[in-house]
């Protein structure tokens, strides 16, 4: 596990990925982000080079995405602006979603120049109960929490009803120091797929501060089959 400027370095790591068997071969359903506040966020779909040309080249794509996050700021870069932007964007693509692994991955970034809170989410076939479902997702009983997680309803008007979880865990490399993690998990009947939606940080001011943002954008995702 490695930390980058308060993000968590993996997102497989310490709970904070999705269950193994959610794995992203052969699954089309994805989550339509067309209600999102782009002012807040940048948007990495699945890193499928085969669906997505532009992942053919993940430097160039997070170059060209740098220059316009500075152009619409309307800020002066300097002469190393656009560069550490396109190499934070660059380090968070490979980090957090990893070609074939299935995740989409949402930075908030609120100005060009800053550490971004990542967040991760996966769309997949699900059946079973849906309180077991929806628990297991959001590890609402996570043993290795150092309390109890705080378990809350949270329905979305395009997902259903969903589950929310906060909960704190150990850093396995420091364990008097803690994660904060965030989980929101929905299962819908049609198409009948499972949505989770994760961050897990060591920074949890910059969690705190991002809340209302991260609840707008919980409530604003929808699901398409192409």
């Amino acid at each position: 596990m490695t930390t980058y400027g308060g993000l968590s370095g993996s997102a497989g790591s310490c709970g904070g990925g999705a269950p193994a068997e959610y794995g992203h071969h052969g699954f089309h359903a994805v989550l339509d982000t067309e209600h999102l506040d782009w002012d807040r966020w940048v948007h990495l779909p699945p890193r499928d080079p085969d669906t997505y040309e532009d992942w053919r080249d993940i430097g160039a794509w997070c170059r060209r995405e740098a220059r316009d996050l500075w152009e619409d700021s309307g800020l002066d870069p300097g002469r190393a602006g656009v560069a550490f932007t396109a190499m934070t964007l660059e380090r968070c693509a490979d980090t957090f979603c990893p070609v074939g692994s299935g995740n989409e991955l949402f930075l908030r970034l609120a100005h060009p120049a800053d550490i971004p809170l990542p967040l991760l989410a996966l769309v997949r076939p699900s059946s079973g109960a849906r309180e077991e479902t929806l628990r297991s997702l959001t590890l609402a009983d996570d043993p290795e929490a150092v309390e109890p997680p705080v378990v809350s309803p949270f329905p979305s008007p395009h997902l259903g009803a969903g589950l929310s979880t906060f909960r704190y865990i150990p850093q396995p490399d420091h364990p008097t120091r803690l994660f904060g993690c965030l989980r929101y998990a929905w299962q819908v009947e049609e198409p009948p797929v499972s949505v989770v939606l994760w961050t897990v940080t060591e920074d949890t001011a910059q969690l705190l501060d991002a809340a209302e943002d991260v609840e707008e954008l919980a409530r604003a995702l929808r699901i398409f089959v192409p």
